[in-house]
């Protein structure tokens, strides 16, 4: 283990909760700008009326030489 001597200074029942909370609350925050700083998420989520892609009709084949 890289970082063994760590948990001498602080011990395993603490600093693991610690670094799960601190990786939740930055998870959480992430999501949370993501909600509030972007109108495509707010659409998805709340289930907005999507746009049907529109492709043009494929133009017709060159009547073949003989």
């Amino acid at each position: 283990m890289i970082y063994g001597k760590m948990w001498t200074v602080v011990r395993p029942q603490v600093g693991i909760p610690m670094f799960i909370a601190a990786v939740a609350i930055a998870s959480f925050s992430v999501h949370l700008a993501l909600t509030l700083n972007t109108s495509w998420v707010k659409n998805f989520l709340n289930g907005g009326a999507s746009k049907a892609a529109v492709s043009a009709p494929a133009a017709a084949d060159p009547p073949a030489k003989k």
